[in-house]
């Protein structure tokens, strides 16, 4: 990265740390040695090598919010948000979300809940990268509204039995351990959450989809079919899985934000560079006022949703309710990642539609985050109903 690139992509806030910078480093070294050069290939097979995932767990990246006695580093929001964005600046975003989902959206639900036992079962293979998580909330009448989903948990002696669907899960054919949520009583919130391992009995992979973006990132169908499982793996308190699902969407959604915000920065990165260089009605792009401006006005919004992103992930180490600052956050870097990499994607002119190049996969893979996670809609209702 040149010094005007690293001038974009400023990494120093108020709430750095020394070892902030040495993971920010390690993180990098990782994706220019592991992703950057092979993961063309990853999106041509629809998922991220099994062997890259362990590798990244065998380097302690997995962990770094759960217990050392699991294998973790005791980290906290600010440490793990400095993981979230350093990641995000490779330009292959399936990579990404499949750590992601597996490091910030489904192993949380088993730090948080899990029993001493099941955390002792699967929480160290799960930092190792032995295990690869999934979460099962999204239905195909239910994503945002969680109240609304229809897959059912019955109890039966020492197990319960899982019936229902899940959709667009992330993980969902590679994955080994799963989340599920499910209802298990008649009211709207009587919602609980169930580990299931692949191979159970009932439970399979509906249909692989094929998405638009995030194409080295496998996202599924799940069916459970009369699934049972142990009693034992009831994740948590019956009844009380809506409000896990809940509390968990702080960090998914800061993760979210983190991986918008990196996308934002690589791109500005991208473009930059490449105007300096395209020339075009006699001297480079850069000299066009139009486009220095624009670039100019990105470079402000990104630096300023970063700031508010940082002060979120501050605030949960202060053990703040900030549900209103998330979805604000969450809303608004869903929808300036799309505008920053859609102006840089055009000053790249044809070339920015050209399949392979970063650009372009910055600009296919950002679409989804103003949906995934929190639609921008969804979003910007949780905060209206919080004045």
């Amino acid at each position: 990265m040149t010094g005007k690139e690293r001038h974009v992509n400023s990494t120093t806030t108020i709430y750095d740390t020394p070892e902030h910078q040495t993971l920010r480093d390690q993180v990098a070294r990782f994706i220019a040695k592991e992703v950057e050069p092979h993961a063309d290939a990853w999106e041509e097979q629809g998922f991220v090598p099994r062997d890259v995932l362990r590798r990244m767990g065998q380097a302690g990246l997995f962990g770094l919010m759960y217990e050392s006695e699991y294998g973790g580093a005791d980290a906290d929001a600010l440490t793990n948000l400095v993981f979230a964005e350093a990641l995000s600046q490779s330009t292959y975003a399936g990579f990404i979300i499949t750590v992601l989902v597996h490091t910030d959206m489904a192993g949380p639900h088993l730090h948080h809940a899990g029993s001493p036992a099941q955390k002792d079962k699967y929480l160290r293979k799960v930092t190792a990268g032995e295990l690869i998580c999934a979460v099962g909330i999204t239905e195909p009448g239910a994503g945002s509204d969680v109240a609304g989903i229809r897959t059912k948990a019955v109890r039966d002696g020492d197990h319960w039995v899982l019936n229902g669907t899940k959709m667009f899960i992330t993980n969902g054919v590679k994955g080994d351990l799963y989340f599920v949520a499910a209802k298990t009583g008649p009211g709207k919130r009587e919602v609980s959450m169930f580990i299931v391992e692949k191979g159970t009995p009932g439970f399979t992979v509906g249909r692989a989809l094929k998405k638009t973006g995030w194409l080295s990132s496998d996202t599924a169908e799940l069916v459970f079919d009369n699934v049972r499982i142990p009693a034992a793996n009831l994740l948590g308190e019956e009844g009380k899985g809506f409000y896990s699902v809940m509390k968990n969407f702080q960090t998914e959604r800061i993760a979210l934000a983190a991986m918008a915000v990196g996308h934002c920065t690589r791109a500005l990165e991208l473009t930059l560079d490449y105007v300096r260089q395209r020339e075009a009605f006699g001297g480079p792009l850069w000299n066009q006022q139009a486009i220095r401006q624009r670039l100019s006005m990105l470079d402000a919004k990104t630096r300023a949703a970063r700031a508010f992103l940082y002060q979120c992930a501050w605030r949960v180490t202060q053990g703040h309710d900030i549900v209103q600052d998330v979805s604000m956050l969450k809303a608004l870097t869903g929808e300036l990642v799309n505008e920053v990499v859609q102006n840089c994607q055009q000053f790249h002119g044809g070339m920015g539609y050209v399949r392979e190049t970063a650009i372009e996969r910055l600009w296919r893979d950002a679409r989804i985050l103003a949906i995934g996670g929190g639609a921008t809609e969804v979003m910007l209702e949780e905060v209206a109903k919080r004045y």
